[in-house]
This record gives structure tokens, sequence and C-alpha cells, in this order.
């Protein structure tokens, strides 16, 4: 009789989850390897990195009360295109605010920027990639938050 599934399962589980495992070492959002006519890939997906904040009730419910507090504002700046240069992503990553955990970010809102400045930290496959500012000004607003995983060309912060 012939094999439900078919020949044998050219996919290996355990490479699977040894690919898996070096995802969560890493901090990397997606490996690929290529063996002759396979091809296994895994991704997580920043919906995965988020679930733990879905999960906490009390914050989201604060969180829901501050932007209902906030909605007639908020039309206003979602129309209205940002005023200043738009600092994006160089890469895929995970951005970092501040040069290690407890100090101080390296800018905040409302601070003068000059130009080369360090606004934030890209970290992509172990490498901190400091991130400048493209020219003197004022730094509006910060798109992101710390701990954050960032696309290639996403908006990271706004100098004005």
């Amino acid at each position: 009789m012939a094999d439900p599934k078919g020949p044998a399962d050219p996919i290996d589980a355990r490479l699977v989850r040894r690919l898996a495992a070096i995802l969560n070492d890493t901090g990397l959002t997606e490996i690929e390897v290529e063996r002759g006519d396979l091809r296994i890939k895994v991704a997580r997906t920043a919906q995965l990195a988020f679930a733990p904040s879905a999960l906490a009730p009390a914050p989201q419910a604060g969180f829901a009360a501050a932007a209902a507090s906030a909605s007639p504002a908020a039309p206003a700046a979602a129309s209205a295109e940002p005023e200043g240069d738009v600092v994006a992503s160089p890469m895929v990553g995970t951005v970092y605010l501040q040069p290690q955990p407890g100090a101080p970010p390296f800018v905040k809102v409302g601070d003068m920027v000059a130009e080369g400045q360090t606004l934030l930290i890209v970290e992509a496959m172990k490498t901190m990639n400091p991130i400048p500012a493209p020219r003197a000004g004022r730094l509006v607003e910060l798109l992101v938050a710390d701990g954050q995983p960032v696309e290639f060309g996403e908006a990271l912060a706004v100098i004005g």
C-alpha cells in the first residue's frame, strides 16, 4: 500500500527547530537555509514580538483612555505630513534609544541635534549601528519605541 503522505518528507524537523533556536538566540527576525533543492525559511513576525504587551490589559486600558482624550488632535496629526526631515532606517533590525540599558537616551523629543549626532542605534546581526542626524535641527518626533523591530526604510524620527 502506498504511503498516504507520499514520498519521505524532505523537511528535517530538527533543522527547523535549530533555525528557530538561532532566531531566539540572536534576535534575528528571519533566517533562510538552502540545501540543494530544499529551501527552508523560518521567520518571526512583529506580532509575536508584541504579543506579551497585548496580553497586559491594564496598560492597554490606560493607553486607550489616553488615546481617546487626545483624539481631537489625532486626525490633524494623521492628515498632516511631518514637518521636517524623516530619518529612515537603513536596515532591518531592532531599535535602541540609549547606548545601554539604564543609560539616558541619545536624544529626546524637543532636543536640538547636530548634523551627524547619534539619534538612536539599530542592532542588526549583533552589530550596533548608530543612526546619525542627517542635518542640524530640533528632534520633532520619535516614531519608534525602544526595543522595537524595524524594517528597511521605516521612518524612525523627524528633524524639524
